[in-house]
């Protein structure tokens, strides 16, 4: 009995302690913080009349950590009762170095804005500087918009608990917080407003994720650049002048969930990305205008670059504009090609690309084919037109089955069989080094320049030297394929391409097994591979089953010295017709 005292005399007091202190409930607590933290209770917000008509205006008042913050009322809904604003239409600036000034340096701004009077935001600004204000421009900042073309509401991210942008903050492996999923679009920049000297431009300018099918998540995603210009030799690269956007995109990715394989648990799947460099386009034609932006003017003066207020209007390419302009207006001298052979991209935006540097170097800036801090170490397959001879176009090849860019000098797949190295996510958050120490490589080479990759060179082994080089010309295989026009291409000609590539795909293992069980081959070996469930399967399988047949075949027929045999199943292995060794 006096345990159970002792126990109530603690509740209450613990109890009562809560209650005395006010906070709000969620306040650094080991769950996610969806929202500000209101002011305490006992806390009197201060309200203030702006424009003289009565009714409250500002509303002064604290946070956790009795960090200030002041809500704006830009929709004129605001009563003298309230003690925070609304997130349909107003703006809220926290004084997160507690210095008195509110929209200044070190702090953060959230503005939700209703374009179309429905009581729900359509729009949402988020504008962050830095503790200190320097002479770099990059990346000190962000300004960043995020479009609910949806109306679910969703917008960016904000850790309450610390007070931070969280865009990329998740639940599981890719249901990002912010709004990737479904048909929305953001803007964003990594630098302070005041860098900046044209507000409705921006440098993802903008970011469009398209939902095909309806099911709120997203089966494409183009990203849009307007990069910053290095205009005067004389000043530094990351100086005020250097580092402005001029309303001509001249960097363009477009990333595919090729098999429509995405869904909860698994909300980004892209299989592909293809992406487009150069003179770019002029996009200052593509207006949008915004209404209610704008609040009173009279709060001005708690910013310290009040112009993103003051804009009726932002320009950028929009969903129903970007794909045209992209192949109709765009000048492009480079394309870059990507796929993710290992199944493990679930970023909110795009496979990353691979560049054009050395196969067996890796990590970060290391000067390999993974030398992008977000690209995979291993497990993706890159391929770069370095002057744009093939047009964007793609080919399904003979001798793999798989999809190629059209006009590619080279390519470089890296294989990463059972995604062990994903995404290169450690890297990039926590500056972990877990590249890989050693894996296979697989190089193309086009060297006849007719645009098909004729020349295929292994190093399976991953010792970094290649040991085995089919050329197929030599094979007697033609590597001339039919083209793929993707210009005119709606999602649904993607998915269509994909099912057929994995059909084929899978269609080829199956007579590469007859093959080999004709010769004699124990097939049960790889009854793992024998079993597809999916699209994704078909293809990865496929590849795989029709490879260890082909080497099995090709000991087999070594052991026994048949050289006719040899040459026969390399052709048919290369020029995908295993029906050659059937007749």
């Amino acid at each position: 009995m006096k345990y159970i005292f002792i126990l109530f005399i603690a509740f209450i007091s613990t109890y009562c302690y809560a209650q005395k202190s006010g906070d709000y409930w969620n306040n650094r607590l080991q769950i996610v913080s969806f929202r500000l933290p209101p002011p305490p209770i006992g806390y009197q917000p201060k309200l203030k009349d702006i424009n003289g008509d009565g009714k409250p205006d500002v509303i002064y008042s604290i946070t956790r950590d009795s960090i200030p913050v002041m809500w704006i009322d830009d929709d004129g809904d605001m009563t003298w009762d309230d003690f925070e604003g609304d997130t349909k239409n107003d703006c809220l600036l926290i004084d997160r170095n507690r210095d008195g000034i509110y929209g200044g340096q070190g702090d953060l701004i959230i503005d939700w804005v209703d374009t179309d009077g429905d009581g729900k935001a359509d729009m949402q600004f988020v504008i962050e500087y830095p503790k200190v204000r320097t002479g770099e421009v990059w990346p000190n900042g962000h300004y960043m918009i995020v479009l609910d073309l949806d109306h679910d509401n969703i917008f960016n991210y904000i850790d309450w608990n610390t007070m931070q942008l969280k865009s990329w903050d998740k639940v599981g492996v890719c249901d990002f917080y912010t709004d990737y999923s479904g048909h929305t679009a953001f803007l964003k920049i990594h630098a302070s407003t005041y860098n900046m000297e044209d507000l409705r431009l921006n440098w993802e300018n903008p970011f469009l994720f398209y939902d095909k099918d309806g099911d709120n998540l997203s089966e494409m995603a183009i990203r849009i650049l307007d990069s910053t210009k290095h205009v005067d030799s004389k000043l530094p690269a990351n100086s005020f002048v250097n580092q402005q956007v001029n309303g001509v995109v001249d960097w363009v990715s477009i990333a595919v969930d090729m098999d429509n394989d995405n869904g909860p648990g698994n909300e980004f799947d892209f299989d592909m990305t293809i992406g487009f460099q150069g003179e770019g386009f002029n996009y200052m034609d593509q207006v949008h205008k915004i209404n209610n932006l704008r609040g009173l003017a009279e709060t001005d003066t708690f910013f310290m670059d009040a112009r993103w207020r003051q804009l009726d209007e932002l320009i950028y390419p929009d969903h129903e504009n970007a794909w045209d302009l992209i192949f109709k207006r765009g000048e492009w001298n480079r394309v870059n090609f990507v796929w993710d052979e290992d199944g493990d991209c679930k970023r909110w935006e795009r496979v990353e690309f691979y560049e054009p540097l050395d196969p067996f170097k890796t990590g970060w800036k290391g000067g390999g084919v993974d030398n992008h801090k977000q690209s995979d170490a291993s497990g993706d397959r890159g391929e770069w037109d370095m002057d744009n001879s093939g047009r964007g176009k793609l080919y399904v090849s003979k001798f793999d089955g798989r999809i190629h860019l059209y006009g590619a000098e080279w390519g470089c797949w890296r294989i990463d069989q059972n995604a062990e190295y994903y995404q290169g996510w450690d890297r990039l958050w926590f500056g972990l080094d877990k590249n890989p120490n050693r894996f296979a490589t697989v190089k193309y080479t086009d060297t006849d320049n007719n645009g098909f990759f004729d020349l295929i060179e292994y190093d399976m082994d991953g010792d970094k030297h290649f040991e085995t080089i089919i050329d197929l010309r030599k094979i007697g295989v033609n590597d001339c394929c039919e083209l793929i026009d993707i210009s005119s291409f709606a999602y649904k000609d993607f998915v269509d391409l994909m099912q057929t590539v994995s059909d084929n795909m899978w269609n080829n293992a199956l007579k590469a097994l007859k093959v080999a069980e004709k010769n004699d081959i124990n097939t049960t070996w790889y009854a793992k591979l024998k079993q597809v469930l999916s699209t994704q399967e078909k293809y990865q399988k496929g590849y795989w089953l029709q490879y260890y047949l082909y080497k099995d075949l090709e000991y087999q027929f070594s052991r026994s010295q048949d050289e006719k045999a040899l040459k026969n199943l390399s052709k048919a292995y290369y020029s995908g017709d295993w029906d050659s060794m059937l007749r």
